[in-house]
């Protein structure tokens, strides 16, 4: 009797689909099996890309003569240590019986190449292949996969471009690697004066790197500008308020050169002389001249993606992308919310007609069980469809993330981080089936002589989303989180007894004047990133875009993808490039890292550019979406491994180099010369 095998990408994942077959049946060794079927599970990669020595001895020892490193047929080899687990599932797949595999690991591009790499080294001949795409590990979701599970023909394209992506870090990374080690890795070391060190480069992780050095140098650079600003203290029925001049047409200042900006002026003296002129005529008062009233709604925000619940989580909790990552993989695998390996912040229309059971679920949640059942109450969800939390065209592989409504049993044995990024996911998704939060707004003009002062205010009416938004361990109420900052040219938040005052107002109004003073300010640095705002750069090709319905618009692939940002950054973390704050999650770049990034500046300066880095990942997806031929990628990517390999070789800066180390170290405690500096021995692997 022929029977059907199901592989995995974990252990813990094939238990949840032995469940949902209900095969009953017995654990063996590396597999489960029963009447019907079979359930069998890698352990992430079984399979990785062979070491350039497996190709030719010679390779072993680092040289110029053997560079570029282009293979025609690329080696790979089981990973030692999970050999006895490659050699179960070899046996499994090949296995008479077995007549259908279905493919169970991560429905994305990385869960395709962990499976067709083991399917590779095992010969996998005359089998039906089928590819099993899921969006949660709830056993509805499980059987609904199966039973629609695609030939796995279908999922070539992004087989293709998960091979050409693990080609072209391994490719750029010992070209690179190598070539710029082999030139400058001595004056790197001498001038660290430590052990000899291999130079470390990558496609995503040199861009990331420069970003970082980049930003630390414009903090340096950055010389703060003070401005003084003028301001009116204005009496209203009891109450008072302050008006910002600005030197708009009319004023006696209107685009003169004392001027910072249309709200400031470079010297205390020009500030101080303007209300002298002001002050002449007493008592002081000013005159309405524009009141305008309007409400404004504030929609909730849309769902998150991967890089998104990141950066979130950084700004909650303080932890890093990477710890993100992982706790949102656990709570994946217990069920409580779907595939978090996604860039999409939207729902699909095929979700989107379900979604009340995704609520349901949620009732019995004591954190959010009565907005949860507000929300069926409201009925809101039968039309989640028609609005702009559901895009069938913002999704390629995966929608938002979202809880699943089931497996709240499995909460009390998370740790309590796991918990609150578990109900920062909920409230998100809860918020979308809210009205929006309605703020009065109010904008006032107001003249003393021929000069203008200007007030904002902003109040909030109806609190709609925000009442379920802030989560229960947030110090803040949600209105208050609702409420504008005060600050430059924002609009403030005033109570209802001066908002009643300012309802009243009308042009000619005359009001008293209690003073006129002035508020000194400087101008700020850029700010340097943390942990989240980085993933989001990433996200988004290096730009740092803060509002959220702007990134919405941003179209193309960032650099990396949601599966390996926060990897990136590990690892450059780990081999000590860049530097992280665990208290703060704030980057900023070692000495050794500035000194690698001014060594990739001088030789190779595309690498650190994050325009190009993320048109290759786009190529990527082009491959991925068949609009581009594999081979068309790889004779891009050869040219370009060729082109730039032969530049360092030709390149010359060493001693160029050494002021640009100087100029980096006087920020940085003076390295300590040690008797390892005068190690030269060059490494005999690929750098990690």
């Amino acid at each position: 009797m022929s029977k059907a095998l199901y592989i995995a990408e974990k252990p813990s994942v094939a238990q949840e689909f032995a469940k949902a077959l209900k095969s009953g049946g017995q654990r063996r060794d590396g597999y489960m099996e029963s009447d019907t079927c079979v359930v069998t599970w890698c352990v992430g990669h079984l399979v990785t890309m062979s070491y350039p020595e497996k190709y030719d001895l010679k390779y072993k020892r680092w040289s110029l003569d053997t560079l570029p490193f282009l293979p025609r047929d690329f080696k790979y080899e089981v990973i030692p240590g999970v050999e006895k687990q490659f050699q179960i599932v070899k046996g499994l797949l090949n296995r008479p019986d077995i007549d259908t595999i279905y493919v169970c690991t991560d429905s994305g591009r990385e869960g395709e190449y962990i499976y067709r790499l083991v399917a590779q080294m095992a010969g996998v001949k005359n089998k039906t292949q089928k590819r099993v795409w899921i969006d949660s590990q709830t056993e509805e979701e499980i059987l609904r996969g199966i039973r629609e599970a695609k030939d796995i023909s279908e999922y070539d394209n992004l087989a293709a471009a998960a091979y050409l992506r693990a080609k072209e870090d391994y490719l750029m990374g010992i070209n690179f690697s190598r070539v710029l080690t082999l030139r400058y890795g001595n004056s790197v070391t001498n001038y660290l004066g430590g052990k000899y060190q291999a130079i470390s480069v990558g496609r995503v992780m040199t861009c990331v790197l420069g970003m970082v050095v980049r930003r630390e140098r414009e903090i340096r650079a950055f010389v703060k500008t003070p401005f003084y600003r003028v301001m009116s203290s204005i009496a209203l029925e009891g109450e008072s308020f302050e008006g910002e001049w600005r030197a708009v047409e009319g004023s006696r200042y209107f685009q003169s050169p004392v001027l910072y900006k249309e709200n400031g002026f470079k010297k205390k003296e020009d500030a101080e002389r303007l209300i002298q002129e002001l002050s002449r005529e007493q008592p002081l008062v000013c005159i309405v001249e524009k009141v305008e009233r309007k409400k404004e709604n504030k929609n909730p925000p849309l769902l998150f993606n991967l890089a998104e619940l990141q950066n979130v989580c950084s700004k909650l909790f303080k932890i890093s992308p990477d710890e993100t990552l992982s706790i949102v993989q656990d709570l994946y695998e217990k069920k409580l919310v779907t595939y978090p390996r996604t860039d999409a912040r939207v729902l699909s229309t095929a979700v989107a007609k379900e979604i009340y059971k995704n609520i349901s679920g949620l009732r019995s949640y004591p954190q959010a069980g009565e907005a949860a059942q507000g929300v069926l109450e409201l009925g809101t969800y039968k039309n989640i469809a028609k609005t702009r939390y559901t895009n069938d065209k913002q999704i390629t592989d995966h929608y938002a993330i979202i809880p699943t409504g089931q497996g709240l049993s499995a909460l009390k044995g998370l740790s309590l981080t796991a918990q609150r990024v578990y109900e920062t996911i909920v409230r998100r998704f809860l918020s979308i089936f809210y009205p929006p939060a309605v703020y009065q707004k109010v904008s006032l003009v107001t003249k003393i002589q021929n000069e203008f002062f200007f007030s904002s205010f902003k109040v909030l009416l109806s609190e709609g989303y925000l009442k379920i938004a802030a989560n229960s361990f947030a110090k803040k109420t949600a209105a208050e989180a609702g409420k504008a900052p005060e600050g430059e040219g924002e609009e403030v938040s005033c109570d209802e007894a001066l908002l009643a005052a300012l309802q009243k107002l009308k042009k000619g109004d005359i009001l008293n004047v209690n003073g006129l003073g002035i508020k000194e300010g400087e101008t700020s640095p850029p700010k340097r990133y943390n942990s989240g705002s980085m993933i989001l750069a990433m996200e988004n090709a290096g730009q740092l875009i803060e509002d959220e319905d702007l990134r919405s618009q941003i179209k193309g692939s960032g650099i990396g993808t949601s599966a390996t940002r926060a990897e990136i950054l590990k690892k450059l973390f780990n081999i000590k490039y860049l530097s992280l704050n665990k208290k703060t999650q704030v980057i900023t770049p070692t000495l050794q890292g500035e000194m690698i990034y001014d060594v990739v500046n001088c030789s190779i300066r595309q690498l650190l550019n994050p325009e190009l880095t993320a048109s290759w990942e786009k190529g990527l997806t082009y491959v991925a979406e068949g609009s581009i031929t594999e081979q068309e990628y790889m004779d891009k990517l050869e040219r370009f491994v060729r082109l730039r390999t032969k530049q360092v070789e030709d390149s010359s800066f060493q001693y160029a180099l050494r002021q640009f180390f100087d100029a980096a170290a006087q920020f940085y405690k003076k390295p300590e010369k040690s008797a390892a500096a005068k190690t030269t021995k060059k490494p005999d692997r690929k750098p990690e």
